[in-house]
């Protein structure tokens, strides 16, 4: 029985009807920071108090106890978990205690330090989520200042502005490390007037790179229940995303149409807008494709991996879905399925 108590990783103690400590194991002595030689064959009064209180009560209600009680054991805070069990002893009507002592402090020093990387990853989120869509709008404010340096070159104020702009998208991307978009503010638009926007506002990237842009905005009527400046910024990530992976003379294609929810969990068949996102670009492999919108997770060099995570939260919090498809060196197809609205 010795034996099997030294093997216990909990502590062990037992007490019998006098109130001495008759069994001692290791894990008592490590947790309460008491040799045996200390403890063994002496009074319990060496124990720390909430642990004695527990003992007594045990022995004068003669019922087991299991509670969790806090201590200081050296110079350290303890919370431990306490289970007694009586023993009679061997003059009649005398009873002693067994108790068991689990050490709960790592435990809940991890379930406080998980809180608090709670609140920073909240407060991360917060910023990130910010800087990515002021990020996202500072695309368009640079493409209209280059527009219009290029008409009027004696602009005293142009160099200045874009100075500043620069600047203040460094700052912006540093900011970026935790990512989710806020409540949307859902109103009635046309989607075809939300993707010819946003379209505008990447004109001169497509010149840039000589990208052809094939539209096919068949869809009528058109109109969906959204956020205009969430679903534009989803829509940005993709166009952003698409440019990006194409070289000089790529085809961007954009189409709209709509379909029928045919899906088992549909109570009703409901008109939905599919819109279709193509690109022609270097594609994405097939082990990527699984994790393709985990926040963090990029293939570029110098990404944030929040562009896909964030639109596809934008596009979950509008009740839509979003699909990709993919082949290396062929191009990749991001398909989104949003309810229509009716007038």
């Amino acid at each position: 029985m010795e034996k099997l108590r030294e093997c216990l990783t909990c502590g062990v103690v037992a007490i019998d009807h006098q109130m001495k400590i008759v069994s001692f194991n290791q894990g008592a002595e490590e947790l309460f920071q008491i040799k045996t030689s200390q403890a063994l064959h002496h009074s319990v009064e060496v124990l720390p108090l909430p642990v004695r209180e527990v003992i007594a009560q045990a022995l004068t209600q003669r019922n087991p106890q299991n509670r969790s009680i806090s201590t200081v054991v050296g110079n350290r805070d303890q919370a431990i978990e306490v289970s007694t069990a009586l023993l009679e002893g061997e003059q009649t009507g005398s009873f002693g205690v067994v108790a068991v002592f689990h050490d709960l402090t790592p435990a809940r020093n991890l379930e406080q330090h998980l809180r608090h990387l709670d609140c920073l990853a909240s407060i991360g989120t917060l910023s990130a989520s910010m800087a990515h869509e002021i990020k996202n709008a500072l695309v368009a404010v640079k493409t209209f200042l280059e527009m219009l340096t290029k008409q009027n070159k004696d602009a005293e104020l142009a160099d200045i502005v874009s100075r500043e702009i620069r600047r203040i998208d460094s700052i912006v991307s540093q900011m970026l490390r935790f990512a989710g978009p806020a409540k949307p503010t859902f109103s009635t638009l046309h989607l075809h007037a939300l993707v010819e926007h946003c379209l505008r506002l990447i004109e001169h990237q497509l010149a840039d790179k000589t990208i052809r842009l094939k539209q096919s905005l068949t869809a009528s009527p058109d109109l969906i229940k959204g956020d205009s400046y969430q679903l534009e910024q989803a829509l940005l990530n993709l166009f952003f995303n698409a440019i990006e992976a194409m070289g000089p003379n790529g085809e961007l294609s954009v189409a709209t149409e709509l379909v029928t929810d045919d899906s088992p969990s549909a109570t009703a068949r409901h008109a939905q807008l599919r819109l279709r996102i193509t690109d022609n670009g270097a594609g994405i492999a097939p082990e990527n494709i699984a994790r393709l919108f985990e926040p963090f997770f990029t293939t570029k060099q110098k990404g944030s991996g929040l562009g896909l995570s964030i639109t596809r939260r934008i596009i979950q919090e509008h009740s839509g879905t979003i699909h990709v498809e993919s082949e290396l060196n062929h191009g990749t197809t991001f398909t989104i399925l949003l309810h229509c609205a009716s007038k």
